[in-house]
């Protein structure tokens, strides 16, 4: 089955039925507060930040790589484009600051991995704790409150368009850009052939290491957008914040089909992994049940999608 020239597959329409049950459970429970516009604004809006870190994660999975350190990249960002220093240069400054942070952290990455050589977990592992330390230094363990109207704006009801929040607008376009890079050009087709044969993709004139500093300056630069997304959101920065998005990033690019050892994935998948995860989350808040219980219940997602993986790639 095609959708608009890209593959709309069993794992695609598995996951839209999920969260049409998932939506069919809201309006049972909480007929109410789950199909309120406010509400579903909330799902759309909570599921943007981590949707755009994913955007990235599932490029640099797809090449054969792993980012353990999306959260802690979100964090420094965050705290860096939030200091009295940067927001002296108003929304501008802000956004360039927390982007180049990201692309910043994206380069050390990917030089370490691509021309180290270092293996990306232990790469990634070690930019993790170095991120968040930076980021606690920065910000001394203290909440960075945004003194910026033009930033806090766009965070109020006021701003939307059409009702619709302008996180999630930038999301929806991180996605389409998304999809259209890994299915419409050259630089996507060299992404699938790295990660899924990089010795034969060399010898058809790839140039691996260079794709793979790329891979992570791009999963840097969606950690730089995501982080100025959390910056409207919350109005702040912290050196928590971005707490374990590497997980649900690479949950939701699984769930959504991207093979963890590389060579497959899709951007649609992730983006509904995400909403999958995010309208579990409504759910469980709406309904008072404890976050322990969803947690084990992401858990269990994850392993069935891997489960899934390997059956479909076993002969």
């Amino acid at each position: 089955m095609k959708l608009a020239g890209g593959r709309l597959d069993v794992r695609h329409l598995s996951l839209l039925g999920v969260l049409i049950a998932l939506a069919i459970v809201g309006a049972a429970t909480k007929p109410d507060e789950f199909l309120s516009t406010d509400n579903l604004q909330l799902i759309l809006t909570q599921a943007s930040v981590i949707g755009v870190v994913t955007v990235g994660v599932t490029f640099v999975i797809i090449g054969g790589g792993i980012d353990l350190s999306v959260g802690a990249i979100v964090a420094l960002a965050s705290v860096w484009a939030t200091t009295v220093a940067t927001q002296d240069y108003g929304l501008t400054g802000m956004l360039l600051c927390s982007v180049l942070v990201g692309v910043g952290c994206g380069l050390v990455n990917g030089l370490l991995i691509a021309y180290g050589p270092m293996v990306p977990f232990i790469a990634t592992l070690a930019m993790l704790a170095s991120a968040r330390g930076l980021a606690l230094q920065i910000s001394d363990g203290k909440t960075q409150v945004v003194n910026v109207e033009s930033v806090l704006d766009l965070g109020v009801p006021s701003s939307y368009v059409l009702g619709i929040p302008p996180i999630v607008l930038v999301f929806a376009f991180v996605g389409v850009v998304g999809w259209l890079v890994l299915n419409r050009t050259t630089f996507g087709r060299r992404t699938v052939a790295v990660g899924g044969n990089p010795e034969a993709s060399r010898l058809a004139g790839i140039a691996v290491k260079r794709q793979r500093l790329l891979l992570y300056l791009l999963s840097g630069l969606c950690c730089g957008i995501a982080a100025f997304m959390l910056i409207i959101l919350t109005g702040s920065g912290q050196n928590t914040n971005g707490n374990l998005y590497e997980l649900d990033a690479i949950a939701a690019a699984i769930i959504g089909g991207t093979l963890l050892s590389g060579g497959r994935g899709t951007i649609l998948g992730s983006v509904l992994g995400v909403l999958v995860f995010t309208t579990i989350t409504n759910l469980f808040a709406l309904n008072n049940l404890q976050s322990d219980v969803q947690q084990i219940a992401k858990g269990a997602i994850i392993v069935a999608a891997v489960l899934v993986q390997k059956g479909r790639s076993t002969p």
